[in-house]
């Protein structure tokens, strides 16, 4: 044993370590929130959804528990979702919710992160970064630092940092699309787009409102989705499950049986726009960068990429070979996890950051 580590200095720095949770990976989305905490793996996946009352701003409950009480809230409750296409719609909503979550995530010893590793859509304004930094200060993670969200995605789709050739990873979440394209660790070219699988749920709605006169909460759209829609045509048009909801018209409480061929194209109409997205921007690729593409093919990331079909879609839309990752949903905070584990390219990411949001550590 080293004269350092007998020092009563060190001791102390030791136990203080204790109370202190270790690297965190967060991916903070429109749908959900995902937290890996290092060691222990994802330790919080829950819709990124909080519960206020409305007299006291106090919080009733997160995540799953306020996804149970989502459109069924009791009278002076209400459920918000504070993150709108991959950004803060809401700060004060969101650092409350973050800080819940990251403090269900840390052990029971633990009081405070000593850093942490966020995703980031794609072209994110200053100051939507500074509602993210904002947020994961309020949740006591001591350094935070900001990858973009399809680098992250590639990691944990498998991408190698010191491969030279080029990798296309697509993030389908539930408000955004990033298409991203990696060589040689580093980013060659991405977009971001504010659209993803929650559009489908938004159309569902709105079709059944103005063509069959029947409002329908989130709940019952999602079901719709999950049960009816696909991105390519159904083998069985026919299928159909009964809604019920609130009649337009009269107010009233009322019933309709809906079939797969009509949702499908109200689906379809938001997965036809995604890939657009996607297509638009393989054709920006350099030459050296669009050959690998077409010898490698694209890989699906996110939530979104498990929508019945898509992967199918763009294969037929785009003529590529498409690859859905293992476990889409968490290769972000996968990825996000290897840079702890790999010294040198964290510390890249920590000067790709603006300087007065990083320490200068390098572990």
């Amino acid at each position: 044993m080293s004269f350092r580590s007998k020092t009563p200095a060190f001791t102390g720095l030791s136990r203080l370590r204790n109370l202190i949770a270790d690297s965190m990976a967060i991916n903070m989305g429109s749908a959900a929130t995902i937290i890996y905490v290092r060691g222990r793996g994802v330790v919080v996946d829950e819709p990124s959804l909080i519960a206020l009352d409305n007299a006291s701003g106090e919080v009733i409950a997160v995540g799953t528990e306020a996804q149970k009480m989502y459109g069924r809230e009791a009278r002076g409750v209400t459920v918000f979702a504070p993150m709108v296409n991959g950004v803060v719609a809401d700060f004060e909503k969101t650092k409350q919710m973050l800080a819940i979550f990251a403090g269900s995530a840390r052990s029971s010893f633990s009081h405070f992160s000593r850093r942490a590793l966020m995703s980031v859509l794609t072209g994110i304004t200053p100051v939507e970064r500074r509602a993210f930094l904002g947020a994961a200060e309020h949740a006591r993670i001591g350094r935070v630092w900001m990858v973009e969200e399809g680098l992250a995605a590639a990691l944990g789709a498998g991408v190698r940092m010191d491969d030279p050739r080029a990798s296309v990873v697509i993030n389908v979440g539930g408000g955004t699309t990033s298409v991203t394209v990696i060589a040689n660790g580093d980013i060659v070219h991405a977009t971001g787009e504010r659209i993803g699988a929650s559009d489908i749920n938004a159309a569902i709605v709105n079709h059944v409102r103005r063509h069959r006169g029947l409002s329908i909460g989130a709940q019952t759209a999602e079901r719709l989705k999950l049960e009816l829609a696909s991105a390519t045509v159904p083998d069985d048009l026919s299928q159909s499950a009964t809604i019920s909801g609130r009649d337009v018209v009269t107010g009233s409480p009322a019933a309709i049986e809906i079939t797969a061929g009509e949702i499908y194209p109200v689906a379809q109409e938001v997965v036809r726009k995604i890939v657009d997205g996607i297509a638009a921007t393989l054709t920006e690729l350099p030459p050296e960068v669009a050959g690998d593409v077409f010898e490698r093919g694209l890989i699906l990331t996110g939530g979104g990429s498990l929508f019945g079909g898509i992967d199918a879609y763009l294969r037929e839309r785009t003529k590529l070979f498409v690859f859905v990752a293992d476990e889409p949903r968490y290769a972000i905070v996968r990825g996000l996890a290897q840079l702890f584990d790999e010294p040198k390219w964290l510390r890249h990411f920590k000067e790709d950051n603006a300087p007065a949001l990083l320490a200068d550590e390098a572990g």
